[in-house]
């Protein structure tokens, strides 16, 4: 029952633009435009949690690099230039220094800009839609949302899934009718004084007019069709609002599944522009930001606060410095890194042993998602045996008490201890390492042995989604979701293609007002919550190299 279906680019609300269907009313003819551009949008069936984050950033205070009493470089070259003419000095060593320094203060430099730049933050609602089956819940979907707003002078409210996998605004149109779109709020054109109708390309049409084509996204579960209109988008936070001009999708159609079951009324897609229908489609890329880098916290339980931060990051939310791995193939549009070598414990993974798979981080899916060819080796490696009988249930040797028997279903397999699975990004970057906590499903599965007649276990099983993915991603690719997400304090930066990771602080998580239909305390059906028990997290730490 808690076996998870497998995935092929299909998977229950993951979602991906396969098909753009443009339709000229009057010559009833249909253009079909193939794009393969994805757009992730939040499945969950795992393990998850939120924590707090605030809505500024500190500006550290400007500080040198270099501790009491170490050379300074400047220093150093003064003193080789003086000495030049006492000793033969060695070819291109001042030049070198002085190249050092120049560095060093282009660093200092950066890293003030990036600290004195505003910081736009949007809390993170969590909602829990409970997956059924003969009357029992297998299973919890999750998503992740926040506020923003669409229009002006008057500003219509709007919540969306802030989703790395994707490129574009999506919400309602007031024209849709299905009762799917009257559950959400709808975006009303006529009531914004910004709004410009416009075509698939962003060509600008006369006031009053719709566009003559239409854009079909087609869902794994679902279904929205719309039109195109740019306008003024702005985040709603806290603080000073984040505003840009974007080209975005007006739903006029969206089915039942998903879009009935969650509460957020649309998505934003944050992947590169790649992956966008064009110029202008982009909230992120059209933002006026001095740091173009956002930030994503996920809480570790349901009583903390997660978010999103646009124009830099916060640094109370990093329990080490930030280490840096750029962007693999960003033509693609996805924030995907390569992966040198997985490892479980001490054993390499054979799928990545010539360094060719892949890793996209992915804000829209709560699993780990691994290649299909790998799930079998992974599974076995990972899983971890918690009770054994050899003989069944009774007393005696080889058998096994019914309270003990019982005992051991009540655990959660989250607490229990297990290999590290670790994704070494390079040479020179600490690799991402997930504990138990981090993969395990919370109920032990009930397994016969085989060759052993009566023989059974309980045994803790990882949470894994299998992939098929096709090129250009590849078979070799996995998904980084919530579980990475949730233990590492990503940054994604923007101009540069590249991510940042350091370990999530979850000392401080402050009091939020939870999940949106959280299950119960200790629930152990797969995608059910943290404890609150031991949910500080680990503290300040060197884990990784800083850098900004």
């Amino acid at each position: 029952g808690s076996r998870l279906e497998p995935f092929r680019l299909k998977s229950r609300y993951r979602t991906f633009l396969d098909h753009l269907r443009y339709y000229h009313p009057k010559a009833m003819a249909k253009q079909f435009v193939r794009l393969t551009l994805y757009i992730w949008l939040s499945s969950r069936t795992a393990d998850s949690c939120d924590s707090e984050v605030t809505s500024f950033l500190a500006v550290p205070p400007d500080r040198k690099e270099t501790s009491p009493g170490a050379p300074d470089l400047a220093s150093e070259l003064a003193a080789l230039k003086a000495a030049k003419g006492a000793a033969p000095a060695a070819p291109g060593l001042a030049g070198d220094l002085a190249a050092l320094l120049a560095k060093k203060r282009e660093k200092e430099s950066q890293a003030r800009e990036v600290a004195a730049a505003p910081l736009h933050t949007v809390k993170l609602v969590k909602q829990y839609v409970p997956i059924e089956k003969n009357g029992s819940v297998i299973a919890y979907k999750t998503a992740y949302f926040g506020k923003i707003q669409v229009g002006s002078p008057e500003p219509q409210d709007f919540t969306v899934v802030f989703d790395t996998g994707s490129a574009h605004l999506v919400v309602p149109n007031s024209a849709c009718q299905r009762e799917t779109c009257l559950k959400h709020n709808r975006y009303n054109e006529s009531k914004s004084e910004t709004s410009i109708p416009i075509e698939h390309d962003g060509t600008i049409l006369p006031r009053g007019s719709v566009s003559q084509h239409s854009v079909s996204i087609t869902f794994g579960t679902g279904k929205v069709t719309g039109t195109f209109v740019r306008d003024k988008a702005c985040l709603k936070g806290d603080d000073d609002l984040g505003c840009a001009t974007v080209n975005m999708v007006v739903a006029n159609d969206m089915s039942d599944q998903p879009f009935s079951l969650f509460h957020f009324d649309g998505i934003l897609g944050l992947g590169l522009e790649a992956l966008s229908l064009g110029p202008g489609f982009s909230f992120f890329g059209e933002m006026a930001l001095p740091v173009q880098r956002f930030s994503v916290f996920l809480a570790r339980t349901d009583q903390g606060q997660s978010s999103i931060s646009f124009g830099g990051h916060d640094e109370s939310k990093a329990a080490s410095g930030f280490s840096w791995v750029p962007v693999a193939k960003p033509e693609l549009g996805y924030w995907q890194v390569q992966v040198h070598q997985v490892r479980i414990g001490d054993t390499v993974l054979d799928e990545c042993v010539d360094g060719g798979c892949r890793a996209i981080l992915d804000t829209g899916t709560s699993l780990l998602g691994a290649p299909r060819q790998a799930i079998k080796t992974l599974h076995s490696l990972l899983s971890r045996n918690v009770l054994v009988a050899p003989n069944g249930i009774g007393h005696g040797e080889g058998f096994v008490t019914q309270e003990a028997a019982n005992q051991a279903l009540s655990e959660d397999c989250r607490n229990q201890e297990g290999d590290k699975l670790t994704f070494d990004l390079g040479p020179d970057v600490p690799g991402i390492v997930l504990d138990a906590e981090d993969y395990f499903r919370p109920k032990p599965f009930n397994m016969t042995v085989p060759e052993i007649d009566g023989a059974w276990k309980l045994t803790c099983r990882s949470l894994l989604l299998p992939l098929d993915l096709q090129a250009p991603l590849g078979p070799k690719t996995f998904i980084l979701g919530e579980p990475v997400l949730r233990k590492y304090y990503t940054i994604y930066d923007w101009a540069s293609k590249r991510v940042g990771f350091a370990q999530a602080d979850h000392s401080q998580d402050g009091e939020a007002q939870g999940a949106i239909g959280s299950p119960e305390e200790g629930s152990l059906v797969a995608g059910a919550p943290l404890s609150k028990k031991g949910a500080s997290g680990p503290g300040k730490s060197a884990f990784f190299n800083s850098e900004i």
